[in-house]
């Protein structure tokens, strides 16, 4: 492996800013070769698609190649790759498509360790159904989402099962094989959120037993630009119809509106950014996608066992969660300090932080607001273990 955070460093301009970015849950910084991809696909004359001028054929490209992208990162088809806005846009025309077709008497799966964009579209969706929520609920100790309690969760009448990969805000990775076996065996469909688990590990869309999988650029440092990918594309054809284009077929079906080019061509940089954040990867993208998340993920999780090992030795410091698997994305509160000053004393030294204090999501489940909040951060490719001591040196202060 060849994993060199000081080579990976160089190649992100915004790191010039003097702060030490330990915001990544709410998007990595952009590398210089996606800026120049925007800028370049601005520059360059793109037409809509469907002429047989060079700019429309450019604009066929473009997408063609933001397809490709994205299936290489997950493992599917081209085919069977929605492209939109965000992940939260393209999870609610998903729902609005699938619940259409749900009665009174159906049900569907949710997680408390989901984030909103998982989550909302399933309950309006069958909210005007009339079809039954069921929740999976946490560990409470750990963070952990029980593979065990989809036993009773999922059952012939489930239609949707929609699950997170990771936890954006602890961490925590799903045990995803267990829950999608058990949804295969019902017939259910599986929609598996992997926007905080794509910049940290492999993602295989077959090994993960998800139907739909959705993903953000941003989220790895890419443009403001999300995607759905369907384990088998024919799904797209027999969904009801999205586009404003009654002639649309397979992805474009759940695609409305033109495509912001310049930002797709910045998605194609970014997924090829992620193939070579270890140098000695070699082959097909896929496989250097393979090779180099595996690097990153080796990377953080020293990195991470740092962070967390350290943080538990200050007596006022509480870490939540405690899962086997994580991705490098923390939460902690300090003892008789609100997470909104502790946030701003890590400002104060040049930290880049989240708080949190709404009893929402998995903090709602561990009554967080009530102790003040917590503190948020993520490790990203370009995260160093001499910043890691600077926020555990600040956070020692707060004692």
């Amino acid at each position: 492996m060849a994993f060199d955070v000081a080579r990976i460093r160089g190649l992100i301009p915004a790191l010039g800013d003097g702060w030490t970015h330990l915001d990544a849950p709410a998007g990595m910084q952009v590398p210089e070769q996606v800026a120049t991809a925007v800028s370049t696909a601005l520059r360059a004359p793109v037409s809509g698609p469907g002429g047989v001028f060079p700019a429309s054929q450019r604009a066929e490209a473009i997408v063609d190649a933001a397809r490709r992208s994205i299936a290489d990162l997950v493992g599917c088809d081209p085919a069977g790759v929605v492209l939109g806005p965000n992940p939260a846009v393209l999870l609610q025309r998903l729902a609005d498509a699938l619940g259409s077709g749900w009665v009174i008497g159906d049900e569907v799966a949710v997680s408390r360790l989901d984030s909103q964009e998982n989550i909302a579209p399933w309950l309006r969706a069958a909210q005007r159904a009339g079809a039954t929520v069921r929740w999976g609920e946490i560990d409470i100790e750990t963070c952990e989402l029980p593979a065990w309690q989809y036993e009773n969760l999922v059952n012939h009448r489930t239609k949707l099962v929609a699950v997170t990969a990771a936890s954006g805000v602890v961490g925590s990775r799903t045990d995803l094989s267990k829950i999608t076996g058990l949804a295969e065996d019902t017939g259910a469909l599986v929609v598996v959120d992997a926007s905080a688990a794509a910049p940290y590990v492999p993602l295989d869309i077959a090994a993960m037993g998800a139907d739909v999988i959705a993903v953000s650029a941003t989220a790895w440092g890419g443009p403001a630009v999300g995607a759905l990918a369907f384990a088998d594309p024919g799904l797209l054809d027999r969904l009801p119809l999205c586009s404003l284009d009654p002639t649309a077929r397979g992805p474009e079906r759940l695609e409305l509106g033109p495509h912001a080019y310049p930002l797709l061509a910045g998605l194609v940089a970014s997924v090829d950014y992620l193939a070579m954040l270890d140098e000695a990867a070699t082959g097909p993208r896929r496989e250097r996608l393979i090779t180099s998340l595996g690097s990153a993920k080796s990377y953080h999780a020293g990195l991470l066992a740092k962070l967390i090992g350290e943080l538990r030795g200050l007596r006022h410091v509480m870490v939540i969660g405690d899962a086997m698997r994580k991705i490098p994305a923390v939460a902690f509160t300090v003892g008789g300090v609100k997470a909104s000053d502790a946030v701003e004393h890590l400002a104060d030294r040049g930290i880049c932080a989240f708080a949190d204090e709404t009893a929402s999501g998995v903090f709602a489940a561990l009554g967080v607001s009530e102790v003040g909040g917590a503190v948020r951060v993520g490790l990203a490719h370009y995260t160093t273990a001499v910043e890691v001591d600077q926020l555990v040196g600040a956070s020692a202060e707060l004692a």
